[in-house]
């Protein structure tokens, strides 16, 4: 493993990325959103289902392509889809341990909610060892990967990019961090398709490493 030296800012992306994608999590917040367009536009789920899709990989969420292409107000959309059974994340006591051994402060970056934030690391037992999070509220609804959420975050925090490391499951999402000089991981996983239809190979030259195992890739890194 390849010393991570002079990093002290660990920066980590919530969903499908500190949570394992084969707890099928986010299969439930799909099934949230699916619903959601099919009650706002009064198609079957099928059709729901498309149109969906084809506003998250056109806008970086659902939630942003219904604001720009429909004025859709987003706190009634943020409830629904989190409204969720958070019992399939598992307890990490050994995420726990990997966290706690990295020197620096640890953040969330994330394109859901603090509230979706606070329960799923309540869920995982990793709580503790964040210093902050940082939301699509925090982020005026404008998602990763455009570049104006991370500018306002690294302000937010005083956030040093050189000395950070930035942690993702979709390759896109690590673009701006490599730019702005941060060191980046991938967290992949074969149960994670949209990482795939987004194009995530893993050899892109803004993706530095690549891991399939989180705490285990955590647990070798001597800061």
């Amino acid at each position: 493993m390849t010393s991570f030296d002079e990093r002290d800012t660990w920066i980590f992306d919530l969903d499908n990325t500190l949570y394992p994608a084969s707890c099928r999590l986010f299969d439930q917040m799909h099934v949230k959103m699916g619903q959601y367009v099919m009650n706002r536009f009064g198609v079957d789920y099928n059709e729901a289902y498309a149109i969906q899709k084809k506003l998250y990989y056109k806008h970086g969420t659902t939630l942003r392509g219904l604001m720009v292409e429909h004025d859709e107000e987003p706190s009634d959309f943020l409830d629904q889809v989190h409204n969720i059974d958070y019992s399939a994340v598992p307890h990490s006591p050994e995420l726990l341990v990997a966290l706690q051994n990295l020197k620096g402060r640890k953040l969330v970056f994330t394109n859901g909610t603090t509230r979706h934030a606070k329960a799923v690391l309540k869920r995982l037992g990793v709580a503790e060892a964040f210093e902050g999070i940082y939301d699509i509220v925090d982020s005026d609804y404008i998602p990763k990967p455009d570049r104006s959420p991370y500018e306002k975050f690294l302000n937010l925090y005083k956030v040093e990019p050189t000395s950070s490391v930035f942690f993702e499951d979709l390759s896109r999402n690590l673009e701006v961090p490599h730019d702005m000089g941060m060191t980046t991981v991938l967290v992949s996983s074969l149960d994670h398709p949209d990482a795939d239809h987004l194009g995530s190979s893993g050899d892109e030259a803004h993706v530095h490493h690549r891991t399939t195992d989180l705490p285990a890739f955590l647990s070798q890194i001597k800061a």
